[in-house]
This record gives C-alpha cells, sequence and structure tokens, in this order.
C-alpha cells in the first residue's frame, strides 16, 4: 500500500519531517558550497563554471566530492575570513591589544584574576 494512500498517519508525518529535514540540508550544503567556491581567489573562472556545470548534471556526485576534496581547504579559508573579520572590526571600534593586556595587569594586580588565567587571557590576546 503505498504512503499516501494511508492518509495522515504518524510514519507518513515522520517521512515527511524526514524529507524537510534532508532538502533543509541539501540547500545548506549548496549554499555553503557555492560560496566557498567563489569567494575563492585560487582558482580561475574556469574552473568555477566547471565547478557550476557539474553541480547541474551530477549535483549530489559534484557537491560530496567538493566536500572531500575542498573540505580541509573550506576550514582555512572559514579561519581567515573570520580572522580578517576580526581584525577590521578591531580597527573600527579602536581595539587596542596594549589596552587590552594593561587592564589584564591591572586586573591581576588587584586580584580578581590569577597568574594562569592572566597567561591564558594574554596568550588569546597575542593570537
Amino acid at each position: 500500500m503505498l504512503f499516501f494512500q494511508e492518509g495522515f498517519t504518524y510514519r507518513n508525518f515522520l517521512l515527511d519531517a524526514l524529507t524537510i529535514f534532508f532538502l533543509i540540508v541539501w540547500f545548506w550544503l549548496l549554499i555553503t558550497v557555492a560560496s566557498d567556491l567563489f569567494r575563492r581567489h585560487d582558482i580561475s573562472g574556469w574552473v568555477k563554471a566547471m565547478w557550476v556545470i557539474g553541480w547541474i548534471v551530477f549535483p549530489y556526485i559534484v557537491v560530496l566530492a567538493y566536500l572531500i576534496f575542498q573540505g580541509r581547504g573550506m576550514a582555512e579559508r572559514n579561519v581567515q575570513q573570520v580572522r580578517q573579520a576580526r581584525d577590521e572590526l578591531r580597527s573600527a571600534v579602536g581595539f587596542s591589544v596594549a589596552d587590552e593586556i594593561d587592564k589584564l595587569s591591572r586586573l591581576k594586580q588587584a586580584g580578581s584574576i590569577s597568574d594562569a588565567e592572566f597567561t591564558r587571557l594574554r596568550a588569546r590576546l597575542v593570537q
């Protein structure tokens, strides 16, 4: 018996929910891969065009292949983008590492933070 002939059942509801979940995950993967591909500066427009043609012809295979072969590069590019955004934000608001280290040293002298916390926070600022 086909599912749609059964009417509204718990099994049909679960299958519909699972289908919607996979559809959302699929679109999320497409957007993630496409945004990574078009932000890249290390490949030419022709290579990007080939990836897009591959998405149109074999969408599942090409997206999974991109994730397998470019996954590490995607993570590195995301980290680089976050660092760049953080640095731009810091320069826009006038953030100074020296000022923050000075504040940390005053907190240490006041006894608000321990030596270990001071060292950990200072190392985090210097990164």
